[in-house]
């Protein structure tokens, strides 16, 4: 009999499964990633009537660095001091069904984003909020060639084992993206988990913005699967000069890297990887 999932954490719960193996099956349980709503309201100091930006379906935790990180790839703000709060607030136990919140707060310093800029960020929702960012924005905070660091080939093979090792969550379910920032040594400072490739991107920019390290310009981007153009477009905006990826980049996300001075790395895994863009950066 099959029954509903029940949590073993708000980021694990544990699934009923019938187990085939050839003609033989059996009931078991599994361990499964959590994917659930989330809400995200913009509100300003200058009125705090707060405007549903939309629902975001994510893994729970980390609320407030993803909501930072999309506000920030979306350039509606530009640093943490634009913030005046982030409230997170859980949906109530005894309704199941009304999704989390988590409340942004501008400051007064900040111009109030316009109607147009709200309803254009809510007709991404989608895709999880995607990034909507053009292409000619790309250049805004783009990596220069000039004065970046050389990285070292060996240092490039070496990260999707160290990504491995710090997938908590992942290791559990095999259900989660991760994503994280490397500085140019390949040690990971910062790693955020996710059921979606671009909220686990938003998870760790919007925490490294909360700690005052945005622009990432001395740090690398690792993420766990594939690149598409909308990770490239929010690294760019975070001045990130690489993205590493265990899986492949799409044709739209080595053109955007490129128009972005980025270095564009798939494949890498097992001691080997494919430079896209940017292989003047790479040292042998």
């Amino acid at each position: 009999m099959e029954t509903e999932g029940w949590a073993v954490s708000d980021r694990v719960s544990i699934a009923a499964i019938t187990r085939v193996v050839g003609r033989t099956r059996e009931t078991d349980q599994d361990l499964v990633a959590v994917e659930s709503p989330l809400e995200l309201f913009l509100a300003h100091a200058s009125r705090p009537a707060a405007e549903s930006l939309g629902l975001l379906m994510r893994t729970p935790g980390d609320d407030g660095d993803l909501a930072l990180g999309l506000l920030y790839a979306e350039g509606l703000i530009t640093s943490a001091a634009d913030i005046a709060s982030v409230d997170v607030r859980p949906g109530p136990p005894a309704s199941p069904d009304t999704p989390d919140r988590v409340v942004v707060t501008l400051g007064a310093q900040v111009e109030a984003p316009t109607g147009a800029l709200k309803r254009a960020l809510i007709a991404t929702s989608a895709c999880g909020l995607c990034g909507r960012l053009e292409m000619r924005r790309l250049a805004t905070n783009a990596p220069t060639a000039h004065g970046t660091p050389m990285i070292d080939a060996e240092v490039v093979a070496s990260l999707p084992s160290r990504l491995r090792r710090d997938q908590a969550v992942f290791a559990e379910t095999g259900g989660l993206h991760a994503a994280a920032l490397c500085d140019l040594s390949g040690e990971p400072w910062l790693m955020r988990e996710d059921v979606g490739r671009h909220n686990a991107v938003d998870k760790v920019i919007g925490a490294a913005l909360a700690q005052g390290r945005v622009p990432l310009s001395d740090s690398l981007l690792v993420v766990s699967g594939r690149v598409a153009y909308e990770i490239v477009q929010k690294a760019a905006a975070a001045a990130i000069p690489a993205v590493v990826a265990i899986g492949a980049p799409t044709s739209l996300a080595i053109d955007a890297a490129r128009s972005a001075s980025m270095t564009l790395v798939g494949f890498a895994r097992d001691g080997r990887f494919n430079v896209y863009t940017g292989a003047h950066r790479i040292g042998t």
